[in-house]
Order: structure tokens, then C-alpha cells, then sequence
């Protein structure tokens, strides 16, 4: 979001305040930052504006097609609405929409139709209000989310439909077991079973590391943690060393795809069954990454030896790599967890988002401390989503 700051500079907009014409405005602010006028949207690799003009805000007017808006999604989209007294600024990626509400009939998720107006436009999310000021972590918590998530659930909100899915049923035996993965995750933590674990992740990430260290320069946060992600849990060796050529070479990535599970890694121990997700971080980038989607987490801690692990690899400006192997009840990520439940439909409980900054200082000194009383609120509070 330091692009933002950078290459936008909010004030270069707020300095037109009361122009009250958006092509003079648009034409401006194109001329200014070098900006690709792309139909209605004006646009950069780093963000992308649409101007729109109106008598104040919330305004009803149609902004843009949801199809149009997937070609930007992966990058801040700010509309500006020229008002006779100011020039407001909303984000509008697809997590700060509601619904799809012009000619959306024919919406569902393998036909992309439709367009949202102004007032689909959410002024405030998750306690924070769509303004300037909270751009970055506004969209912070839309790049863990991303297009896809958001499409299933605009497809829901704006059909009014019966949700495919369900949130997870926990009945009173499910619920006991989830009460007890704290427990277990601290056992896990102080048997021999968790160093052996740890080791085995470590030895890929060493022989890894010289593709990791390659793919930690790709710009798109999801593709850059998808790579990563497939070179350390990835089962087809010959696609992974088609992704190693690519990275060495500079050539365009082959097509693959990433299963939309709960973890990537998964390994049976005698008294234990674990499932680790394997999470990417530059630790020289201010990120909050997705974690972990509530329901799928629910339904695999409600098996008996179920212990689920985040893997987390810590890449610096040079070749070092650093690696930490954490609970979810690990108390410093736990104070780091948000859950992110206002993008979800009526199919799902949302997702987990860690705090860039503890899974940095995870990544530098783990601890492996679990607090049990902290844990059973954060369940509850999964439980209740």
C-alpha cells in the first residue's frame, strides 16, 4: 500500500476538491501519474481509479461490471466520486461490495454478469471506515481474500439463492474434541513427533531454497504464494521443476492450480494426525496474509489426534530463509488473528487473517507457548462466526 502513498498521493485528488467535473479531474490525475485510460477505468500495474460523478455519497449510480472489475482486482481499485464540495475516495475491490445489483440475473459462478453501483459500495468494514486513511488495511484483508472467495459469495448475496454449502454442524461430541485441540497442540509441541515434523519441512524448504529465494521477487502476492506454496507441498515433480526452469529462466510460470484445502502437508503419527498449511511471508513487506478458513478448520479439530500447524517461511532481501512450525493457539499468533466473517455468505463461518508483524516476529523467535483460557475464546468465537 506504499505504492498508493506513492504513486497516487490522495492529496493530488484532494487538492481538486469542489472542481466538480470528473473528465477534468480524470484528465488531470491520468496526466499527473501516467495513468492507461482502459474505457472507464484509468490504471496503473499498482492500483486502478474510476471517476464517477455524483451529488454526494452513498450515490446509486452504476460504477462498473463486475467483469471488468476482475481484470483489477488484484491490485487497489479507488473509486472517486466527484461531488460539488469534495472528491470522495472508496475502495471497491470486490470484498467491499454487497451485492451485484444491475443486470445480475444471469450471475452465478461460472458466468460472471452483472454491474455494482455506488450504493453496493460498503462505507465501512470490519471496524474500519472506507476512506483514504484505511486503504492499506482495507486492502490488506482483500488481498487474503481475493476474487475468487468474493465471487461465491456475490453470487449468493445478489441471487438471493440457496447457499450450495453449509457452515459446519457441531454437535455435542464434535465440540468436545474441538475444546480439546489446544490441549493437543501443546502435546504435539513437547513430543519427539513435532521435531520430526519441523525437520521434514525444513529439509524441502533447504533444497527449495534457491527457487524460494527466485519466487519471493514475483510482484502478485497470490501467485507468489501459490508458487511457493507448490515448490515446498507439491506432489508432481516434473511440474516442479517446469516452475524451477521458469523462475531461473525468467519465463512465464506453467499453468497449475493449488487445492482449495484446509492445509498443504499431511502427516499421520502414531498418537497424531496433522495437517499443516504452508504460509510464504517478505519480511520486508507490511502484509497481512489469509490464514486459515474457519469451517474446515472446525471439522478437522472435531477428529480425534487432529493437530493443525501453520508453516511459515520467512524470506529476506537476500538468500536467508527462515522457517517457524505454529499452532494456531500459539498465544503470540492468537493475539494476531483476526476473523474475518463480514465477506462471508450464509454458507460459511469466513476466514482467519494474521498480523504481518507477529508472523515476523514468529518467524524470528518462536516460542511454542499455548494459552489454554485464550484459546477456548478464540474456539468459541470460531464456533460462533
Amino acid at each position: 500500500m506504499a505504492v498508493i502513498s506513492r504513486h497516487l498521493q490522495i492529496e493530488a485528488i484532494r487538492r481538486y476538491d469542489g472542481i466538480n467535473d470528473k473528465h477534468a479531474l480524470s484528465l488531470r490525475i491520468e496526466a499527473a501519474f501516467g495513468l492507461t485510460h482502459d474505457r472507464s477505468v484509468f490504471c496503473c500495474q499498482d492500483f486502478a481509479v474510476r471517476f464517477c460523478k455524483a451529488r454526494a455519497v452513498p450515490f446509486g449510480n452504476t460504477v462498473l461490471s463486475l467483469s471488468a472489475l476482475k481484470h483489477y482486482d488484484d491490485r487497489p481499485f479507488i473509486v472517486c466520486v466527484v461531488t460539488p464540495q469534495k472528491n470522495h475516495l472508496l475502495l471497491a475491490n470486490t470484498t467491499f461490495l454487497k451485492r451485484i445489483s444491475h443486470s445480475s440475473h444471469k450471475l452465478t459462478i461460472d458466468t460472471i454478469r452483472g454491474s455494482f453501483n455506488g450504493s453496493d459500495i460498503l462505507l465501512e468494514y470490519e471496524g474500519f471506515d472506507n476512506v483514504a486513511e484505511n486503504f492499506a488495511q482495507l486492502y490488506a484483508i482483500h488481498e487474503a481474500i481475493g476474487f475468487e472467495q468474493n465471487l461465491a459469495r456475490l453470487v449468493e448475496a445478489t441471487g438471493d439463492i440457496v447457499a450450495t454449502g453449509r457452515p459446519f454442524a457441531i454437535d455435542e461430541r464434535a465440540q468436545r474434541i474441538i475444546f480439546e485441540a489446544p490441549l493437543r497442540a501443546s502435546a504435539f509441541y513437547a513430543s519427539s513427533e513435532y521435531s520430526l515434523l519441523r525437520e521434514s519441512l525444513d529439509e524441502v524448504v533447504r533444497r527449495e531454497t534457491p527457487s524460494i529465494v527466485l519466487a519471493s521477487s514475483i510482484e502478485n502476492v497470490n501467485i507468489r504464494g501459490r508458487v511457493i506454496e507448490y515448490l515446498v507441498s507439491g506432489e508432481n515433480s516434473e511440474l516442479k521443476e517446469a516452475i524451477r526452469k521458469s523462475l531461473r529462466h525468467r519465463h512465464n510460470l506453467p499453468q497449475f492450480s493449488t487445492d482449495n484445502r484446509l492445509s498443504d502437508y499431511t502427516k499421520t503419527f502414531s498418537n497424531f494426525h496433522t495437517e499443516t498449511d504452508v504460509k510464504s511471508k517478505i519480511m520486508s513487506l507490511a502484509s497481512n496474509p489469509k490464514g486459515y478458513n474457519i469451517d474446515k478448520l472446525l471439522e478437522f479439530l472435531s477428529s480425534e489426534g487432529s493437530v493443525f500447524f501453520c508453516y511459515f517461511i520467512g524470506i529476506d532481501g537476500g538468500d536467508e530463509i527462515h522457517t517457524a512450525l505454529v499452532s494456531p493457539f500459539d498465544i503470540r499468533l492468537l493475539k494476531g488473528t483476526s476473523l474475518i466473517t463480514h465477506w462471508a455468505g450464509r454458507s460459511s463461518r469466513g476466514v482467519s487473517q494474521f498480523n504481518g508483524q507477529v508472523i515476523k516476529d514468529l518467524i524470528l523467535s518462536p516460542n511454542n507457548k499455548i494459552d489454554l483460557a485464550l484459546s477456548d475464546q478464540h474456539i468459541r468465537a470460531m464456533i460462533d462466526a
